[in-house]
């Protein structure tokens, strides 16, 4: 499968063709969102977290009978873009970088078999390529959906969206996005990288390690150091919380996808799913 930007196959039932889906999925959950490209507003969200981590098979049965409850084959799409959220990826220099020998990069950092379809995104703006997994019979699935489209994985989106952020000018921001049992740590300095990594994490106690761990190898003061938060945290919780008794300069970051005019029950739209629009 090759990656694309358009589809132009789907049966349907509307006129239209302004309507964009983007599409995140992990093994802990997935989401989706519509949206209105005319009226630049969302017409759906969904978003479901699994009580336990599945296998990439039963994570497509999840995708398939979400798309049927909440009538996403309704709708024409302009564009799909699908997300894949795993710990599978590894960054690679641009300059370094040869498509001949994706295992390679890949294959000190996770385990893969040698079954394993492996992409890569090149990240415009960092002079790298993020080489990952992604969920080859879920992109199956939504080729014979939609025909093509384009994916992305969700460490390429992250580091994309804080590449763009004025704040990423401005000395050096730690940013840490919260989903699920997820945590992705990014540092920029003067809109460069200087770390990012994803982390499986089951309570405040590892989210704090690694935190404090990674500043510590940076050589940042946890004191002094501006610390955003996003995704599935907000003041007054757990995470907040222990953050802060650490970290003075710490706030929770407001998503740019909330230009995008949506309902209460949407408002815990991902992070990562909204910026792909």
């Amino acid at each position: 499968m090759t990656k694309k930007e358009n589809n132009s196959s789907l049966p349907h039932q509307q006129e239209d063709w302004y309507h964009k889906l983007s599409i995140q999925v992990g093994l802990d959950g997935l989401s989706f969102c519509i949206l209105d490209t005319i009226g630049n507003k969302l017409v759906l969200s969904y978003a479901k977290a699994f009580e336990n981590q599945l296998d990439p098979y039963r994570l497509q049965q999840e995708l398939r009978e979400a798309f049927r409850e909440q009538g996403v084959l309704e709708y024409r799409f302009s564009e799909v873009v699908a997300i894949h959220r795993n710990l599978l990826f590894s960054l690679v220099p641009q300059a370094l970088f040869d498509p001949a020998h994706l295992a390679d990069y890949i294959k000190f950092n996770a385990k893969i078999l040698p079954t394993d379809h492996l992409e890569y995104d090149p990240i415009d703006g960092l002079e790298i390529t993020n080489v990952y997994v992604p969920f080859t019979n879920v992109n199956n699935y939504l080729y014979d959906l939609f025909g093509e489209f384009e994916f992305k994985h969700a460490a390429t989106v992250l580091m994309e969206t804080f590449l763009k952020l004025p704040s990423s000018a401005q000395g050096t921001i730690c940013y840490v996005h919260l989903a699920e049992s997820q945590m992705d740590l990014a540092v920029f300095s003067q809109k460069k990288l200087r770390f990012f990594n994803s982390y499986a994490i089951g309570s405040e106690t590892d989210f704090m390690y690694y935190l404090l761990f990674t500043l510590e190898q940076l050589g940042l003061e946890p004191s002094s150091q501006k610390l955003r938060l996003l995704g599935e945290v907000e003041e007054g919780d757990p995470y907040f919380e222990i953050a802060a008794s650490y970290v003075e300069n710490v706030s929770v970051f407001a998503p740019a996808g909330a230009a995008f005019p949506i309902g209460t029950e949407q408002a815990g739209i991902d992070f990562t799913l909204i910026n792909s629009l």
